[in-house]
């Protein structure tokens, strides 16, 4: 028997790389803004959660600056803030499947209060070619 050795791969196709980011593009349809990042689906929509917006929108997979891949999470203007705390993190999941699928850190927490809403820019989730 031949030792094992993990193989590092020089490169990875875009197709492969777009085919984990379609996910997002066709089942992602919920972000919430959370108090620390989510570890689960629970963790992402109820634990952690202090508002959400449904009915999202996320781009197909394109070219990422730098090499990679990328899907875009359009401009939030009207997201509904349920609960009082401090926002610090994003949680992308598909409710359809209870799936988490992409957490992510706020650029600067946010100080934010139930019954107000919330707005977030555009935002780029991506693979990096392998380096």
């Amino acid at each position: 028997l031949f030792p094992y050795k993990e193989l590092l791969m020089a490169s990875i196709a875009d197709r492969v790389l777009d085919n984990g980011l379609t996910i997002l593009d066709t089942e992602a349809n919920r972000v919430d803004l959370t108090s620390q990042e989510a570890t689960s689906f629970a963790s992402a929509t109820s634990t952690h959660t202090l508002g959400n917006k449904t009915s999202i929108s996320i781009g197909s997979p394109a070219d990422r600056s730098g090499g990679g891949r990328k899907v875009t999470l359009a401009a939030i203007t009207d997201g509904s803030i349920t609960g009082t705390g401090t926002a610090t993190h994003y949680a992308i999941t598909d409710t359809t499947n209870s799936r988490l699928l992409v957490t992510g850190a706020l650029t600067a927490s946010q100080s934010v209060n139930s019954g107000n809403t919330w707005s977030l820019n555009a935002l780029d989730i991506g693979i990096p070619d392998p380096s």
